[in-house]
């Protein structure tokens, strides 16, 4: 059985930047700096870790406060919802991605596959921005989340523990597939023998996605077939 764990962020969806201007609000609301927010990339890390960064640079004694730094991704939360029902918010799933998900239904009814999510979102972010692109966060059977952990390496191994949980199946390292857009989705799974499909959906072309070590690189996820040959061959 495969395991096929999808990022959200740049590579399911876009939300338009809707996420760092719940972030930057709530570190406002509840910190009073958001630091130099301006200059920091989001992709591929988790949202604790985010606002750990900040407030790092910001040189805040809550940077090293676990309490403050939960109450400030609460906040974020709130501000999320709020952003993501804005009528004038144009969050949108990227290309292929619709098909996609449809294409593995028979995997994943014939036991070859199980389909999950492997994020950096927040486990309630996640699935405000699912909703919010249009996708039921109920297609997705697993995940691991920034709530889970702040690392993004320790994701993998509780994506596949509560995968055996599910099926009572223990999926192997090398039958662990992330599909994501950044260098951080492809080198989480490293320490469980998992593999990367990359997309250049997000901020990272082919190359960098190539270099970092992702076992096969697409465009984007339009291409059906091919995504699902490598799927299989990987």
């Amino acid at each position: 059985m495969k395991l096929i764990l999808f990022d959200i962020d740049g590579t399911l969806l876009w939300t338009d930047g809707a996420g760092r201007r719940a972030i930057h609000q709530a570190l406002l609301d509840e910190m009073g700096t958001a630091g130099p927010i301006d200059g920091v990339h989001f992709g591929g890390k988790t949202d604790p870790q985010i606002v750990r960064e900040l407030l790092t640079l910001a040189q805040h004694e809550a940077a090293t406060d676990e309490r403050l730094v939960a109450a400030v991704c609460d906040r974020y939360l709130t501000l999320l919802e709020a952003e993501l029902a804005n009528p004038a918010q144009a969050t949108r799933l990227l290309p292929g991605v619709q098909d996609l998900l449809a294409a593995l239904d028979p995997l994943e009814k014939d036991g070859a596959a199980l389909v999950g999510l492997l994020t950096g979102n927040l486990a309630r972010g996640a699935a405000l921005k699912l909703r919010s692109a249009g996708l039921d966060p109920g297609r997705f059977a697993v995940g691991a989340f920034g709530s889970d952990s702040p690392d993004r390496g320790e994701l993998p191994a509780i994506a596949v523990e509560r995968a055996r949980g599910i099926t009572g199946r223990r999926v192997a390292g090398a039958d662990v597939l992330i599909v994501g857009d950044t260098p951080a989705d492809v080198a989480c799974g490293v320490g469980i023998g998992a593999r990367a499909i990359a997309v250049a959906t997000g901020s990272y072309d082919q190359a960098a996605l190539a270099a970092a070590g992702a076992a096969h690189v697409f465009p984007d996820l339009r291409d059906t077939a091919a995504v699902l040959g490598a799927i299989r061959a990987s």
